[in-house]
C-alpha cells in the first residue's frame, strides 16, 4: 500500500472515530443522527467505520447535527491563528492534572467571578438513573438548601416540556435553554443542590461554566443499574429493544465518562445501597462546605 493511500485510510479511520465519539457524547443513536443529518443510516455507518469517503457537504450536515464545527469534526480546531497554534503546542504533552490546573487558571485570567460561592452550590452530574433526584433531594433537606432540578427550570424558561423544546427548537435550541437555566440558578442561588441533566456535558462551554461555578459530584452507576432504575421510574421504552438500548447506553457512557470524570468527586451508586451512598455523599459535601467556612 502506498504512503498516500495509507494516509487516506488513516484519515478516514480517525474521522470515523471522531464521529462516533461525538455522537456518543451527545447521546444520539446512529439512526437519530442519520435522520437529523438527512443521510442514510448505511452512509453514516460507512463514515463511522472509515469505509466511506463522504463529500464535504455531507460532513457539514453531520457536523451541524452534532453541534460542532467542521474543523472539530476533521480534527483541525486549533489552527485558527498563531496564538492557538502556540498554545496547542505547549499543551500537547501535558497530562490531565496539568490541563485541569491550566483550565482553572484560564478562568482566573479571564476574570471569572461566578465561582465565588462554588463550594456551596452542589451539582450532581451523571446519566439518568444514577440517583441524582433521590440523593439530591435528601441532601438538600439535610443541608437546608433549596433543591433544583435543572430540567424543571429549563421547562419553565421555555414554557413547555423537554421533549417539546427539542421538537420545536431542536437539540441546539434545548442547549441554549440549558445554558440560560444554569446561569439563572447561579445568579439566584448562592446555596443549592442541583440535579444536572445528563447531556449537559455535551456542550463544553456550559459544562465549563458548571465546573467553575459549582462543586460537582459524579454519581456513577453500572449500565445495568441505569437501565433498571429508568424502567423502575415507569419508562418502559428501553424494553422495546433492550439489547439495542443497552448497547446505546454503553456507548453514551463511554462517550461521556471522560467529561463526567472532571467532577470534583466521584461516587459509585452501584457499589452499595442507598443509605451508605448518602452517607458518602454527605461526607464529601461537608468537605466542600468546610472550604467556604
Amino acid at each position: 500500500m502506498s504512503s498516500t493511500i495509507l494516509h487516506k485510510v488513516e484519515f478516514l479511520t480517525a474521522l470515523g472515530e471522531r464521529v462516533r465519539a461525538l455522537r456518543a457524547r451527545r447521546g444520539l443513536t446512529r439512526k437519530t443522527l442519520a435522520a437529523a443529518a438527512e443521510v442514510s443510516e448505511r452512509h453514516l455507518a460507512n463514515l463511522e467505520y472509515g469505509t466511506g469517503n463522504a463529500s464535504i457537504l455531507i460532513l457539514q450536515q453531520v457536523a451541524n447535527s452534532l453541534q460542532c464545527s467542521l474543523a472539530e469534526l476533521v480534527g483541525d480546531l486549533t489552527t485558527a491563528n498563531p496564538e492557538w497554534l502556540m498554545i496547542r503546542e505547549q499543551l500537547a504533552h501535558a497530562d490531565e492534572a496539568t490541563l485541569r490546573r491550566i483550565r482553572i487558571a484560564i478562568g482566573d485570567v479571564l476574570g471569572d467571578t461566578a465561582g465565588q460561592n462554588r463550594s456551596q452550590r452542589i451539582a450532581l452530574i451523571g446519566l439518568r438513573g444514577a440517583g441524582k433526584s433521590t440523593l439530591g433531594q435528601r441532601l438538600a433537606d439535610d443541608l437546608g438548601f433549596p433543591f433544583v432540578e435543572l430540567n424543571r427550570d429549563i421547562e419553565k424558561l421555555a414554557g413547555c416540556g423537554v421533549h417539546e423544546i427539542q421538537a420545536l427548537y431542536g437539540l441546539n435550541g434545548y442547549r441554549r435553554y440549558e445554558r440560560r437555566a444554569l446561569e439563572a440558578v447561579n445568579e439566584s442561588h448562592p446555596q443549592a443542590v442541583i440535579a444536572i441533566p445528563g447531556g449537559l456535558v455535551s456542550d463544553t462551554a456550559t459544562f465549563s461554566l458548571l465546573l467553575s461555578t459549582c462543586s460537582t459530584v459524579w454519581l456513577k452507576a453500572e449500565p445495568e443499574d441505569h437501565m433498571q432504575r429508568v424502567i423502575a421510574q415507569g419508562d418502559m421504552r428501553p424494553m422495546s429493544a433492550s439489547k439495542e438500548a443497552m448497547d446505546d447506553l454503553r456507548q453514551i457512557l463511554k462517550g461521556r465518562n471522560a467529561f463526567y470524570s472532571k467532577a470534583d468527586v466521584t461516587i459509585n451508586t452501584s457499589a452499595q445501597s442507598l443509605e451508605p451512598t448518602f452517607e458518602l455523599l454527605k461526607t464529601q459535601v461537608n468537605q466542600f462546605l468546610s472550604q467556604a467556612a
